[in-house]
């Protein structure tokens, strides 16, 4: 059984340059990356190159406009 582990704010974390597949769908225990859980849904994972250390804010909530970036929509949830 798929565990919805989404959360109402943002995930800011410091990043290494890199690629990274944010988790759409919620169900991933490795949030805010995904794990694989989506399987045998139609969610997809996000794929992001991050082209420097940075600080990033990753969607939490799932329900950004601007996937896979937080842009405030959990405010509103």
């Amino acid at each position: 059984m798929e565990t919805d582990t989404k959360q109402n704010e943002p995930f800011v974390m410091e990043m290494d340059k890199g690629r990274y597949s944010w988790c759409s769908c919620g169900y991933s225990n490795e949030q805010p990356f995904c794990d694989g859980s989506h399987k045998g849904t139609e969610n997809r994972p996000v794929r992001q190159k991050v082209e420097e250390k940075q600080e990033v804010a990753w969607c939490g909530c799932k329900q950004t406009k601007n996937p896979p970036f937080c842009d405030g929509t959990h405010a509103s949830l």
